[in-house]
């Protein structure tokens, strides 16, 4: 309400205080030491409104605090509780009063010790209570606690201090889950994990199949002439068996010397006998040079065992030449010369495919662009802990938008159905699993050049980190 006094100038106060001015004159007191007084009292009072309109409003705030961390606590999985020095329950969760069937009235003000099945924990937590000097992170341990049932509970537990805005102590904070969920999670984690180790696998698997099958030309042109061959000497062979079984007939039923001298010279005996050592010899090596055949494709297509043996790595470089220049419709041109013996130790048959993944990346970049004809460089160099093996092509290199890519899984440039996108990246993979290293540049002299380290057979992993460093 405003009022004004006799002066005229207006004065603030609240409705009532204008019985506080006498009716008579006081002495030594005038009227405008009232109007002073009465002011001061206005400011008291909307001093008074205004710490009580912050007051609701900091009270709110502290309610809606509460609630959250009520809901945070009440949302937990794991079991929460909060105790003071002397192990007396101040604080729990519903987590933990739906596990000893007991509410959190009827926890707090109890022994923490009440809620423990055996002396062990009992022990365990007691040991943690009295630690004067508690690691700020906290502390690990096992313990049984009672449920509902007074059933022993195996939980995991995890044991924090509570300190105060002075630095001391006042009590402890336990977190704990039950040892059943952990154990359960990490039987699903270790099943999701074998699962993701088998779809790796298969891809592996696929992708080598696709390697595999672009060489099926070359190869049943490769297995055509070493089974020819066999196939001559064998027919061969058959005519010269006829020829024997004649002559031994002859012999077995007592013909005269004349007859089976005349004989032997029409059937041309000593011309088979002569030509026999020959043919048994090419028939042997034709059958070999199959099998070996037949059994690169085995190891080459055949699952590979987790066992590392060495490696030598130039005989690997040199069947992958061999398989790509089979399977590769235009000719290429290859400059590669055998370095000083290099081995690993590692899966021939995977590293054969990471050559065979590189070499057909090279000459699908090279061919694409029209070359007259692709050329392909490698060259191997021999550290004291590593090698690297550098393999150019004379392509058009990778797009600068491309190289950030390059080794994603699915991702390639090549038209629909004429590649996976799985090649680099499983290539890739495989290189890391051997402890070696896969990347990629554009060569100062044109085209796209891939750079494989790999650790010598022998080397500590700390050597090798040293040399790549």
């Amino acid at each position: 309400m405003v009022q004004s006094s006799p002066t005229g100038t207006p004065s603030h106060r609240p409705q009532g205080l204008g019985s506080l001015i006498p009716h008579g004159p006081m002495e030594g007191v005038n009227e405008s030491t009232w109007m002073d007084v009465i002011q001061k009292m206005d400011e008291v009072y909307s001093q008074l409104i205004h710490d009580e309109i912050e007051l609701e409003k900091k009270n709110t705030e502290l309610e809606q605090s509460q609630q959250f961390i009520f809901s945070v606590l009440s949302a937990m999985s794991d079991v929460l509780l909060v105790c003071s020095e002397r192990g007396v329950i101040e604080e729990t969760n519903a987590a933990l009063c739906e596990l000893v069937g007991r509410s959190d009235a009827e926890l707090r003000g109890t022994s923490i010790y009440d809620l423990l099945a055996d002396t062990q924990s009992t022990d365990r937590a007691r040991t943690v209570l009295d630690n004067t000097n508690p690691p700020r992170r906290g502390e690990g341990l096992e313990l049984n606690l009672l449920d509902a049932q007074r059933q022993s509970v195996p939980v995991d537990a995890n044991c924090t201090p509570r300190v105060a805005a002075s630095g001391r102590r006042v009590g402890t904070v336990f977190v704990a889950r039950p040892t059943a969920e952990i154990k359960r999670a990490y039987h699903e984690l270790r099943a999701a994990h074998e699962a993701l180790k088998r779809v790796q696998q298969q891809l592996l698997h696929s992708e080598k199949m696709a390697s595999l099958g672009r060489l099926v030309a070359g190869v049943a042109h490769e297995l055509n002439n070493p089974i020819s061959f066999v196939l001559g000497n064998v027919h061969a062979l058959s005519r010269y068996c006829d020829r024997l079984r004649r002559y031994l007939a002859a012999v077995y039923a007592g013909e005269p010397a004349e007859q089976l001298e005349e004989l032997r010279a029409k059937l041309r005996i000593e011309h088979v006998l002569g030509d026999l050592p020959s043919l048994i010899e090419g028939t042997l090596e034709g059958a070999q040079r199959t099998a070996d055949i037949v059994n690169g494709l085995k190891r080459f297509s055949a699952m590979d065992p987790e066992v590392r043996t060495p490696v030598n790595l130039n005989d690997v470089i040199e069947r992958a030449i061999h398989w790509v220049r089979k399977g590769a419709a235009p000719s290429f041109e290859m400059n590669w010369q055998p370095s000083s013996p290099c081995t690993v130790t590692g899966s021939a048959g995977q590293l054969q495919q990471v050559l065979m993944n590189l070499l057909q990346n090279a000459l699908d970049a090279a061919t694409g662009v029209g070359q007259a004809r692709p050329v392909v460089w490698i060259n191997t160099e021999l550290g004291s802990a590593r090698v690297q093996l550098r393999l150019r092509d004379n392509g058009p290199g990778i797009a600068p938008e491309h190289s950030t890519h390059i080794f994603d899984p699915f991702f390639t440039t090549k038209p629909v159905g004429k590649g996976t996108g799985l090649g680099l990246s499983i290539s890739y993979g495989i290189v890391e699993q051997h402890g070696g290293s896969l990347s990629v540049r554009n060569h100062p002299e044109g085209g796209a050049e891939f750079l494989l380290e790999l650790p010598l057979a022998g080397t500590p992993p700390e050597a090798c980190a040293r040399e790549s460093g």
